[in-house]
């Protein structure tokens, strides 16, 4: 992901969200403050600061615990 001019790289580990949806909805992303990504079609908001310096952020979602449950 390309934010002020800087490449950032997203692993699904990280961000689990990305790796199912559909290409249209991850490049559908907005920016409503300068600190904040929004990709509606998800409902997914991350903290830019949460991408550029994930080792503050070390929680993971839960979203891929909750699909592997019978």
């Amino acid at each position: 992901m390309l934010i002020d001019e800087a490449e950032h790289f997203l692993p699904f580990e990280q961000f689990p969200w990305f790796e199912d949806a559909p290409v249209r909805a991850v490049l559908h992303v907005e920016r409503p403050r300068p600190n904040h990504l929004y990709w509606p079609a998800m409902d997914v908001d991350l903290h830019v600061e949460s991408i550029t310096h994930p080792e503050k952020y070390p929680l993971v979602s839960g979203s891929r615990e909750a699909t592997d449950r019978p």
